[in-house]
């Protein structure tokens, strides 16, 4: 069945919110409605912020197009977003020039090792470079650079507490896998993982950066909106596989660093495991998950390929061994990363030539 505003709007007109008992479409709280393909995409503006019923109207809506749609339909429902300024007091970061956000819409497709063998490229390369681990739930930068068990230092400035970054590879790190114990399981809700994050961003003492490199968890979530609440984000690096599931996945990560108001420039995408190739056999190319994914996504919604990186078993002893493979320069895998630094400070420096700077935003729901 072909999918038309109009019979979104008759289908929606039928969720009716449970305190005011007016349908939501008559009551103005369906806003930005939009249909790309099989995409169904719109905004619920409810009354009040926070509202209580936001999740089971958000489910209801959804559960009703996929009746009338079909299964495959994807429905994505947004909150609004306001502009302007968060809060008072001193800035986050004043040092840092450009805050990088690297992001993938599911788990295990190599992001933090992405994430983690930029940094060491960009400051081997002589950019002074930060990086934080902020995926709350499996933060994995602590063994990627050979840190577990390692705990910062805290000192005073003008009286509150900040925390050191340790420093390896030429950089600065931050992760709260140096505050928990590495065999204890992260299940935390929402507002203590959000604090987390906001504690390291707020009191990490990060001094002048040229980048800040931050790592997220996969998909979309709390986390991510907390970043563009806490700090302007220079911009997000999406990486991917080829196979359709992941790819499915950075679609949604690239509506949300793009949605309205929002508007975190997405600098490029990073294909991982774009083939897998045999040590002895060099020359050899074996698209073990499906070939070209990402050229498909970066050319319909119009971001470069910054990188395909093949599946070489260095790359994994690498990162478990606590020496990314970005530290050896002359391998296959080392300069992929040199050479995708480059592309990437070339993005960065478009994107602050081109674009305003991005502001932080206010999120009511």
């Amino acid at each position: 069945m072909e999918i038309t505003k109009e019979k979104v709007l008759e289908i929606l007109k039928k969720i009716k919110h449970p305190e005011t008992a007016g349908d939501i479409v008559s009551s103005n709280m369906v806003e930005n409605l939009r249909i790309d393909g099989r995409q169904i995409i719109f905004t619920l503006a409810l009354p009040k912020p926070n509202d209580p019923f936001f999740n089971s109207i958000k489910k209801l809506c959804d559960r009703q197009l996929k009746k009338k749609f079909g299964k495959d339909v994807e429905v994505m429902i947004t909150v609004p977003v306001k502009v302007g300024p968060l809060k008072t007091g001193p800035e986050v970061l004043p040092e840092v020039k450009n805050v990088i956000v690297v992001a993938s819409g599911k788990g295990g497709v190599g992001k933090s090792m992405v994430a983690a063998n930029l940094a060491v490229t960009l400051a081997k390369q002589g950019w002074k470079t930060g990086l934080l681990d902020a995926d709350i739930f499996g933060p994995s930068v602590p063994k990627m650079m050979d840190l577990e068990g390692s705990v910062p230092r805290v000192h005073k400035v003008n009286g509150i507490d900040m925390i050191i970054p340790l420093e390896k590879y030429g950089m600065k790190i931050l992760s709260i896998g140096f505050f928990i114990n590495t065999d204890d399981a992260l299940v935390w809700r929402g507002p203590m993982a959000t604090s987390a994050l906001k504690q390291l961003l707020q009191q990490g003492d990060w001094g002048e950066l040229d980048f800040l490199i931050v790592d997220l968890p996969p998909g979309t979530s709390d986390i991510h909106l907390t970043m563009v609440q806490e700090i302007p984000v220079t911009g997000a690096l999406m990486v991917t596989t080829p196979q359709d599931v992941a790819l499915a996945d950075v679609i949604r990560g690239i509506a949300m660093f793009r949605s309205d108001k929002i508007e975190v420039p997405v600098l490029g995408l990073v294909e991982n495991m774009a083939w897998f190739t045999p040590e002895e056999m060099p020359d050899k190319k074996y698209y073990i998950f499906g070939e070209g994914g990402a050229r498909k996504i970066a050319e319909k919604y119009n971001v470069p390929v910054l990188a395909n990186i093949p599946i070489v078993q260095k790359i994994r002893e690498s990162g478990d061994a606590g020496r990314p493979v970005a530290l050896d320069e002359d391998t296959m895998p080392g300069q992929i990363f040199q050479d995708l630094a480059a592309r990437f400070v070339e993005q960065v420096d478009k994107r602050n030539k081109e674009l305003p700077p991005t502001k932080k935003v206010i999120i009511q729901r």
